[in-house]
């Protein structure tokens, strides 16, 4: 089992996490920013993960610390549940619909950490959710996970659909650069020997 649980306590959050790469979309979240609940719903059950988070944030400020740490934690426990990412596929894309909007989503878990986020978004905000959020969450989990995500906005105007579509490419492309590849001899998939 490609798995992991990590924990983190600092004074802004407390966040438990544990993560089934090889699961089947099952997701039990409890987030003080129920918008991200959703996201992260959608992310667990389009790449086929399982995800038990619990949180607790100064959502009182606002909810930047909770979305970052989030990213944090769910970057580290993928680094994790990866290990030395041998025999993987390594890299995954996709380009989903989601009603009017289109995005292209792009992985390489190359063992770096470098992050594309080229999705304009028309409103500021999604009901209490402020939508610059969207990126801070993704450049923290490429940090931890030492992953490469592409993500571009291809066609769509709805502010919501678009972060949908983010969020559910997002874990499809992953789910595909994290399979095991059946032609591979079990090594590392890089020409280095090495990845990052």
């Amino acid at each position: 089992m490609r798995d992991a649980t990590i924990n983190r306590k600092t004074g802004e959050t407390d966040i438990s996490l544990a993560l089934t790469i090889d699961g089947s979309g099952l997701a039990d979240l409890y987030t003080p920013c129920p918008f991200l609940d959703h996201m992260l719903n959608l992310f667990t059950r389009h790449g086929m993960f399982d995800l038990e988070l619990k949180c607790e944030g100064d959502t009182y400020i606002d909810y930047h610390h909770t979305v970052e740490d989030i990213g944090i934690v769910l970057g580290q426990a993928f680094r994790e549940a990866l290990g030395d990412r041998a025999g993987i596929r390594r890299y995954g894309s996709l380009l989903l619909p989601m009603d009017e909007s289109l995005i292209a989503a792009a992985v390489d878990l190359d063992g770096r950490g470098t992050l594309h986020f080229d999705v304009p978004f028309q409103s500021p905000r999604v009901g209490d959710f402020d939508v610059e959020l969207c990126e801070e969450f993704f450049r923290a989990f490429v940090r931890e996970a030492g992953v490469t995500i592409h993500l571009m906005r291809m066609a769509g105007t709805n502010t919501h659909h678009l972060i949908e579509a983010v969020f559910k490419s997002f874990g499809r492309a992953l789910s595909q650069a994290c399979e095991m590849d059946p032609r591979s001899d079990g090594g590392i998939p890089s020409s280095k020997g090495t990845l990052n």
